[in-house]
């Protein structure tokens, strides 16, 4: 190593949504953060993100809720739709009461606007943010941690891997591996003027999900309705086969030919020239490794289905920064307590999210029988019932 960068008192390993939230919490409680990220700007690929009260509470105590309400829109309703005949099957009302309920109100915003927001708010706060920066490893030495990234050594009290679902600094705590689903996503985002011929009037005001076998359709609108967000979800027959390139435009077309009208109209509103492939991992056991703790993708990447990923980050954040205060004594902080409690509190429910989107997804694709059964106890469901939702949404 030939050079060597000032101390920080935190250094976080990557400046996605969870390594800036991270940051965020840290440097207005009067840490010194550094964030290190390997891209040359700080930038989120991607289209919508949907943000429950779970989250939003937290933008609200960071004072951030209302320019991301600002930035998205608040959606009228959750809508579940059958993806085959077309017909609403229940809806999840997001208005006064539920807002009532949980205390904040539920966003959908563009990933990118998310992200600004939060990279704007750390450089008010003061996070030191460095680009085109890769790290290649941190160690603890002494009772500190030394983070090194190329040439490069960056010296603090404490590191957080925030460098997502293919983090390589997780093989400190775990040998295992992303799980492929065997599906994959098509997403776009275009402005709602140039796709209004193919949209519902709901799915202007409302998260619209379609559900089918094998497959999903959610979109709703972003940037104060003046984009218009579509995801396509099915599963892989190549990938099933063991192919290496799987889950192309003509699978995506195939898995949706029997679909009713609205989702057939919204595969219109897709990139066809990218793709993504779905992963998560399995709970793992502990996210510390000396001085160094997970956060994040990084600790407890999921699928999709419940739209906790941000979420969740979010509050690994509001956790982590709730357990530094717990445990600073006249200024001085005891970090292996803060890392040891922040992963018992956060851990189980990181994993319980983990479990049920899988289980979610599962309801999602039946087929036959089990589809008929899933169908009818949807619609037979009162709308005014919020219990699956209380143990994710509330305080």
């Amino acid at each position: 190593m030939n050079s060597t960068h000032k101390d920080a008192g935190v250094i976080i390993v990557g400046g996605g949504i969870g390594g800036l939230s991270n940051a965020y919490m840290l440097a207005r409680a009067g840490h010194h953060v550094r964030v290190l990220e390997r891209s040359p700007e700080f930038t989120e690929v991607g289209a919508g993100l949907q943000m429950a009260p779970n989250a939003t509470r937290i933008l609200r105590e960071w004072g951030l809720l209302d320019e991301v309400i600002e930035a998205g829109v608040l959606p009228r309703r959750l809508v579940f739709n059958d993806a085959v005949d077309g017909s609403t099957l229940t809806h999840l009302d997001l208005g006064e009461g539920f807002r009532q309920r949980y205390g904040a109100p539920y966003v959908v915003i563009h990933r990118s606007d998310l992200l600004t927001i939060l990279y704007d708010a750390c450089v008010r706060a003061g996070v030191e943010l460095v680009p085109s920066c890769a790290v290649d490893d941190v160690q603890t030495v002494d009772g500190s941690v030394v983070v090194s990234a190329g040439d490069k050594e960056h010296h603090a009290d404490v590191a957080l891997a925030a460098d997502g679902l293919r983090s390589t600094l997780r093989a400190k705590v775990s040998d295992d591996e992303p799980i492929c689903s065997g599906y994959v996503a098509y997403r776009g985002a275009f402005p709602t003027s140039e796709v209004m011929d193919r949209l519902s009037e709901d799915s202007l005001h409302d998260v619209v999900v379609y559900f089918g076998p094998g497959r999903h359709l959610v979109q709703y609108p972003l940037r104060r309705g003046e984009i218009f967000n579509t995801v396509a979800v099915f599963r892989s027959p190549g990938f099933e086969r063991g192919e290496t390139d799987w889950g192309g435009p003509e699978e995506l077309d195939e898995a949706f030919a029997d679909s009713c009208d609205a989702v057939r109209r919204g595969l219109a509103s897709l990139w066809r020239d990218r793709r993504w492939a779905m992963y998560d991992r399995l709970p793992i056991s502990t996210w510390v490794h000396g001085r160094m703790a997970l956060t994040g993708d990084a600790a407890h990447p999921m699928l999709q289905y419940l739209a906790q990923g941000a979420c969740q980050a979010i509050e690994d954040a509001y956790c982590l920064g709730t357990q530094a205060a717990k445990h600073s004594v006249e200024g001085s902080l005891d970090w292996p307590a803060v890392l040891r409690h922040y992963v018992a509190v956060s851990a189980e429910r990181t994993a319980r999210v983990q479990s049920a989107a899988r289980t979610w997804g599962d309801i999602w694709h039946v087929d036959g029988l089990a589809r008929q059964l899933r169908n009818a106890l949807f619609r037979d469901r009162d709308t005014a019932d919020y219990k699956h939702v209380d143990w994710l949404y509330g305080v």
